[in-house]
């Protein structure tokens, strides 16, 4: 689900890092709030967790691939900023380091993964968690990653609108929305956001019976 380089129009990757940044940049200060000896072994160790899910790309039809993310978890865990900001590290790393997603595409990819899932399966959480607890968490994570999937439809979508050449030709990524929705968001509705809806309620419930004396008073935006 990681946008590569040279599949986003200069026009979308450019504005994508102005707003990314920013709120990047807030994040880490919300998470400097929280360091310390206890909560640093608990956020360093969700995050490993969602970059090795991230690593495992599975075929999908449609010419991609997905993942699981692991980003409600994070944020039901912490906070959303905190899974912001863990999952756009995972990212950068894995564009950096193996290939996986590109440089220029790191700002929508934040958005889209990082911050989009990570917000939404938060709040959905809150929303849902007085009526059952694990079927709030379940949907949260379900509806993180189909969230996020939709997002990156979208700007993947959108290219050959805003990026073409006089005779139509699309100059960056080909497909538009007809295909770039469902080839994602049907395929992480049907298999991906069940098994990111399995993995965000075996892994809070497991932190919360292990160490959840370590997730008090951080868990706060």
């Amino acid at each position: 689900m990681h946008i590569p380089d040279g599949y986003l129009s200069p026009i979308t990757y450019i504005p994508s890092y102005a707003i990314q940044l920013p709120l990047f940049v807030y994040g880490i200060k919300k998470l400097k709030e929280v360091l310390d000896e206890k909560t640093v072994p608990l956020i360093s160790s969700l995050t490993a967790l969602s970059f090795i899910v991230m690593m495992i790309n599975i075929p999908i039809p449609g010419g991609t691939s997905g993942h699981a993310i692991g980003a409600a978890a994070i944020s039901i865990l912490t906070n959303p900023w905190i899974g912001f900001v863990s999952l756009s590290l995972v990212l950068l790393i894995q564009a950096v380091v193996f290939g996986d997603g590109g440089i220029t595409a790191w700002a929508v990819n934040s958005l889209s993964i990082g911050f989009g899932a990570s917000f939404t399966g938060y709040y959905l959480y809150k929303a849902l968690s007085k009526i059952n607890k694990e079927f709030a968490l379940f949907l949260s994570g379900w509806f993180s990653i189909v969230f996020s999937s939709f997002l990156v439809a979208l700007f993947l979508g959108i290219q050959p609108l805003i990026a073409h050449s006089p005779d139509g030709k699309p100059l960056f990524f080909p497909f538009g929305l007809d295909i770039t929705v469902p080839a994602l968001v049907f395929s992480h509705m049907l298999y991906f956001g069940i098994v990111e809806g399995i993995f965000t309620l075996v892994v809070v419930k497991f932190v919360q019976k292990t160490a959840g004396l370590l997730t008090e008073g951080i868990n706060e935006t």
